[in-house]
């Protein structure tokens, strides 16, 4: 078994990769998409997010209200409480994730995506954390692959798939500044890269990529197995 971390800034093309080793065997699974689920109304990420920040952020259709809540976290510097409140469940939900995947296939390769790894870590340490899963990610993540690519294409590819809330007008360059926002509140790729174990580059096309993860996937296959042999499964 193989427990893998992947990560890259808003914009890297993480999900893409997410998606080519999927493809090729790996067991997925998205972060961001853990979160959303946790987020829903009757969930206790969802109740301690609306008893901390108030009924602003809920919706008219009793949903978060995420331009709302983003609003707070990223333009009025209250972040580090946003995530206070949902790491620790999203992180988790991870662990009984792999353990669940580990438990059908004791040779699996389990990726998890997420933009938020090495944040995670920044961020409980902020908050006086210095053991445990939050603030240390290999408790719980064997290999770690970071995606890059300049903040030029990060940004762009991130315009390209924002679309404004129906009903409003929102220029590129609000989008673009919003990508910048985000991106300043994210571990810088220098930092990542120094700790992963492997990189990719997409700072080039598709099949660029896709060749590079092609290449990685035996890797991957073959460490899963050898970590496998070293518990006896």
């Amino acid at each position: 078994m193989l427990k893998v971390g992947l990560t890259g800034g808003l914009g890297s093309g993480k999900s893409t990769v997410a998606a080519m080793l999927r493809a090729l065997g790996a067991k997925v699974i998205e972060a961001d998409s853990l979160g959303r689920t946790l987020m829903e109304p009757g969930q206790p990420v969802f109740a301690a997010i609306v008893e901390h920040f108030g009924k602003e952020v809920v919706g008219p259709d009793g949903q978060l209200n995420r331009a709302r809540l983003a609003d707070l976290a990223f333009r009025q510097g209250r972040l580090q409480e946003l995530n206070a409140i949902v790491h620790p469940p999203v992180i988790e939900a991870q662990i009984r994730w792999m353990n669940e995947v580990f438990g059908h296939d004791p040779k699996a390769v389990a990726v998890i995506e997420s933009a938020l790894i090495f944040e995670v870590v920044r961020d409980a340490r902020t908050r006086g954390e210095r053991g445990g899963i939050l603030a240390d990610w290999r408790q719980r993540i064997d290999r770690i692959i970071v995606v890059t690519a300049p903040d030029e294409i990060k940004i762009a590819r991130y315009a390209a798939r924002v679309q404004a809330p129906s009903g409003t007008e929102t220029s590129i360059e609000a989008i673009e500044a919003d990508a910048r926002n985000r991106l300043a509140h994210q571990v810088p790729d220098a930092e990542k890269v120094a700790q992963a174990d492997y990189v990719l580059d997409n700072s080039g096309d598709i099949e660029s990529l896709r060749a590079q993860v092609r290449a990685l996937w035996p890797r991957l296959f073959q460490a899963s197995r050898a970590e496998s042999n070293k518990s006896g499964q």
